[in-house]
């Protein structure tokens, strides 16, 4: 392989990591295997820290098309704990607000989801890197300071029901989405529409393109790969 050239990786990006993470250990390993101090490497799509799942990674003159693969749809499944609200709409920040879900069913959950089906307008988290004013939103959330984000028009292909657990109040769902989806905000907006609340307790990027996750590389396989690629 040349990573010089330039080659497109996928990786299964580990929990608590950031997208900024798996970039730079890419670019670490690389170069000192290498013998080189600089290498070109970036990522196609920023993947939340709590989430696991595809990150792909493009080396030397394949960063020239970052733009491009950043288009391709998205598949998630995801997690949503009703009933409960935080400020990143995920685990990131501690509950902030509970909300009645004894008249959630599994019924007014499967008249709710296909609202969710087509094109859709969502307003970004306030807990993301959205610019505002030239400023990563977070910026000014993590000041506490407030900020009006203007919704989105997206895409959503598909949306299917996994498993709904009663008792725990928890929906598991997958989604077939496109660029700019943010999975914490459709967790808010469903719990808004079931009339209670809802945040992220878990999300896993499942598909990126014809990428899969289960064809990704963890750090101990690419590891090995080094050795007798090079």
């Amino acid at each position: 392989m040349d990573f010089v050239e330039g080659e497109i990786l996928a990786f299964d990006k580990p929990y608590k990591w950031t997208s900024f993470d798996v970039v730079g250990k890419v670019r670490w390993m690389l170069c000192r295997k290498l013998g080189i101090k600089r290498l070109k490497v970036g990522h196609t799509g920023t993947l939340d820290p709590l989430a696991t799942g595809v990150v792909v990674v493009c080396t030397g003159k394949k960063t020239k098309i970052i733009d491009e693969l950043q288009k391709h749809t998205k598949e998630y499944v995801a997690t949503l704990q009703l009933g409960a609200t935080t400020p990143s709409y995920d685990l990131e920040k501690p509950v902030d607000a509970t909300y009645p879900t004894e008249h959630i069913t599994r019924s007014l959950i499967d008249s709710v989801m296909p609202r969710f089906i087509g094109e859709i307008w969502q307003v970004p988290p306030t807990f993301s890197a959205v610019k505002v004013d030239g400023k990563r939103a977070y910026a000014y959330a993590r000041k506490g300071e407030e900020i009006e984000l203007k919704p989105k028009l997206l895409v959503i292909d598909e949306l299917e029901i996994v498993s709904y657990d009663d008792d725990k109040k928890q929906l598991t769902f997958r989604v077939v989405c496109s660029k700019g989806t943010y999975i914490r905000a459709l967790a808010r907006d469903i719990g808004e529409a079931l009339h209670s609340g809802a945040h992220l307790i878990a999300l896993r990027r499942t598909r990126v393109g014809d990428i899969r996750v289960e064809d990704c590389l963890d750090f101990e396989h690419f590891t090995a790969m080094l050795e007798t690629e090079i």
